[in-house]
């Protein structure tokens, strides 16, 4: 089969677990992409985060951040954008706010958090990357309630991470029940993400596949979290990380290696170098 388009998520599968971008995987996406793939990023993150890391890795493609809520290749010109709306913004909040967690409020310019006690004794700040031109602001809060009533908000995401296991399903289960305008997407680890209804990773893949005419059997999806299963599942090449939860393993085509084993750059040049190149492929007539 040929590939035409290569998704990959960002957190446990691009970046290792300090964070860092190895210079390997670097190297990986840029042959991909000197092959005529077309290589996008698809992940929970904001898309400020998402860009700085696509514009290290050169890349120009529409990337599928917020869980799908959000897609765009820059900030201001997205091709897609799907919003929780004031109202039930403020309606989530004060449902949340009656359990022990951390509620961060994520739009594509600015996170607006809850300020709650950390181990690390965290402290409510505004940070500004200046030197950045996504410059992206975090903000923390005592009372986010009362900040939204005086600067409403309709974020793309609406991100939860609970101190108690138990909370997270009663809180999935209410929000159910109660706002029908929004999803809940299970991340693991006591993380919620709440969602536009009808938003996922998936989806937004679905929507960039159509525009570029791609079909899912010439879709390769390296993923890891949970959140991920279903894009795995789907593509015509399912990879998971060697770090993947065993749920993704279940489901998956091919498992790599991990995430600080350099996974993604190992699958990228074990697989694509047995392909030749798009245009290539194309001057045949191999390929249209």
């Amino acid at each position: 089969m040929i590939y035409k388009m290569l998704a990959l998520n960002i957190e446990g599968t691009l970046l290792q677990d300090n964070g860092r971008l190895g210079k390997t995987t670097k190297e990986a996406i840029e042959y991909a992409g000197a092959k005529g793939i077309a290589v996008t990023l698809i992940t929970s993150k904001n898309f400020a985060s998402a860009h700085r890391i696509a514009k290290w890795l050169k890349l120009h493609s529409s990337l599928i951040t917020h869980q799908g809520a959000y897609i765009a290749s820059e900030l201001d010109k997205p091709i897609f954008v799907r919003r929780i709306s004031e109202e039930a913004t403020r309606d989530l909040v004060r449902f949340l706010e009656g359990f022990h967690a951390q509620i961060r409020l994520v739009s594509e310019r600015f996170t607006l958090s809850n300020r709650v006690k950390h181990p690390n004794k965290l402290m409510g700040k505004v940070i500004y990357q200046t030197s950045n031109p996504f410059s992206y602001a975090e903000q923390y809060v005592d009372d986010l309630s009362a900040k939204l009533e005086q600067t409403p908000l309709s974020p793309p995401k609406i991100e939860v991470i609970f101190s108690d296991g138990e909370d997270i399903q009663a809180a999935k289960k209410a929000i159910a029940n109660m706002f029908h305008e929004v999803d809940c997407i299970f991340c693991g680890n006591g993380k919620l993400d709440i969602v536009p209804a009808g938003i996922s990773k998936l989806r937004g893949l679905l929507y960039v596949c159509d525009r570029m005419n791609i079909r899912r059997e010439e879709v390769v999806v390296i993923g890891s979290g949970l959140d991920d299963l279903p894009l795995v599942e789907w593509a015509g090449l399912g990879v998971a990380m060697g770090n993947a939860h065993p749920a993704v393993k279940n489901v998956s085509d091919w498992v790599t290696r991990s995430n600080n084993e350099n996974g993604v750059s190992y699958m990228v040049k074990e697989h694509f170098r047995k392909q030749q190149p798009i245009d290539f492929l194309k001057k045949m007539k191999l390929l249209k």
